[in-house]
C-alpha cells in the first residue's frame, strides 16, 4: 500500500457515504410524490456499493522485499466505490383518498414505498460512516505528522 493509502481509502469512504446521504434525502424529499416522470409515483432509491480490490497481500509481500522484478512499489489502496443506484421493486403504498387529483376509480392514491422512519435511520447511519470515515483520515494525517517530525 502506498504511504497515503490509508487517506485513499478513507476518501473513498466519504464519497461513498455522501452519495447514500444525498439519495436518502432525495428519498425523503419524494416521499409524498404521487406522479413521477414516469407518471406513477416515486420509487425508492438504494445506493449499491462494492469494494475496489487491491493488489493484495502477497504482492505487497513481495514488491516490499524486492523478490519480483519490476513489481511496483505502490499498490492500490483499495476502499469501497458506488457500483450503481437501484430502485426498490416494492409495490406503491395504497391509501384511500378519493379528493386527491391522482386517485383511481376505487378512490386509492398510489404513495411512493418510502418510510421515513426507515429513511431516517439510513441517514444517521451514513453520516456514522462519514464521521468514522472523517476520524480516521485525521489519525492517518496525525500518524503522517508524528512520522516526518521523528525523521527530522
Amino acid at each position: 500500500m502506498s504511504f497515503f493509502g490509508a487517506l485513499d481509502v478513507s476518501a473513498s469512504g466519504l464519497s461513498a457515504e455522501r452519495m447514500r446521504m444525498d439519495v436518502t434525502a432525495e428519498n425523503l424529499a419524494n416521499a409524498q410524490t404521487t406522479r413521477g416522470p414516469n407518471g406513477g409515483p416515486y420509487r425508492r432509491k438504494d445506493v449499491v456499493l462494492q469494494t475496489v480490490q487491491s493488489d493484495g497481500f502477497s504482492s505487497a509481500l513481495a514488491s516490499a522485499a524486492g523478490s519480483v522484478p519490476g513489481a511496483r512499489a505502490s499498490q492500490q489502496a483499495g476502499g469501497v466505490q458506488v457500483a450503481g443506484i437501484a430502485t426498490d421493486p416494492a409495490a406503491p403504498r395504497m391509501v384511500y383518498d378519493p379528493g386527491h387529483p391522482d386517485a383511481n376509480a376505487q378512490g386509492y392514491v398510489a404513495l411512493p414505498n418510502v418510510n421515513p422512519v426507515t429513511e431516517m435511520v439510513d441517514l444517521i447511519s451514513a453520516s456514522r460512516a462519514y464521521e468514522a470515515n472523517v476520524t480516521a483520515m485525521q489519525t492517518a494525517k496525525a500518524m503522517f505528522t508524528k512520522t516526518f517530525d521523528l525523521l527530522r
